[in-house]
């Protein structure tokens, strides 16, 4: 049977409640991003998400972004390399005591929000960004979009990158996301997500937001946890990609 990866952005509450939720998906995913407090998250939900990730057996990543609470990070900052990436190595580190105190350890680095999308269009901000981790994070994986600048600049410095894929998002022609102010970016039909996550993980023939045929595979699957039926989502997708003999990778 294959085997798919599922993340999944988590920790970005503040209160043990929001962690509570959180944890309703993580029995059907295989890896989890947890916010570091650039954009969100405290040192309580951090612990609460480190501990509910462990009991699910989850692969743990740190999700920094910009600093940046009022705008929950979806504003771009210019705030210079420097600023940036002592702010990033902060947070990193922050969410790596926290593991290294309920004894675990971190797997990788996905960005967020607007730096994410960033740093996935701009090639001076990605070489800047993989540079710093691979010189300051070596054994930690950077995971971002498949065919993106990321993934060129982690292929330079031979840093191991982790291809995600959008289960709910539209792609332009040049396999970038669709941006969200174009019409129909987001797919909201949960049977169209799900069949999009399928030809992700199997490397078939998708449409673009423009009709046209894309085709690539991913090694791990978004599954946005902000969606209030992420959970029932998360169930979904894995009963729908077992029922075409994949499974969430373990």
């Amino acid at each position: 049977m294959q085997k798919i990866d599922i993340n999944c952005d988590l920790g970005e509450g503040e209160t043990s409640a929001d962690c509570q939720r959180d944890a309703l998906i993580m029995p059907h995913i295989s890896r989890c991003n947890i916010a570091c407090g650039g954009h969100a998250g405290n040192l309580d939900t951090m612990q609460l998400s480190v501990d509910n990730a462990r009991k699910n057996r989850l692969i743990v990543g740190a999700h920094p972004g910009y600093p940046d609470r009022e705008n929950f990070g979806r504003r771009s900052l210019d705030i210079g390399f420097e600023h940036l990436l002592a702010s990033v190595g902060e947070q990193v580190r922050r969410l790596q005591g926290v593991a290294r105190a309920a004894g675990t350890q971190l797997d990788h680095i996905k960005l967020h929000g607007a730096l994410y999308n960033d740093a996935e269009a701009n090639s001076e901000l990605a070489e800047n960004i993989t540079a710093f981790v691979a010189a300051e994070f070596p054994q930690l994986k950077i995971l971002g979009l498949a065919n993106a600048q990321m993934e060129i600049a982690a292929q330079r410095y031979r840093h191991a990158f982790i291809r995600e894929g959008f289960m709910d998002r539209r792609y332009l022609n040049n396999h970038q996301l669709a941006p969200r102010a174009m019409e129909n970016s987001v797919i909201a039909d949960t049977e169209l997500c799900l069949e999009q996550a399928l030809r992700l993980a199997t490397g078939q023939i998708f449409q673009s937001i423009s009709g046209d045929e894309l085709q690539f595979s991913v090694d791990s699957i978004c599954l946005h946890g902000d969606n209030t039926n992420a959970p029932s989502i998360a169930q979904q997708l894995v009963r729908y990609l077992h029922l075409h003999d994949i499974k969430v990778r373990q």
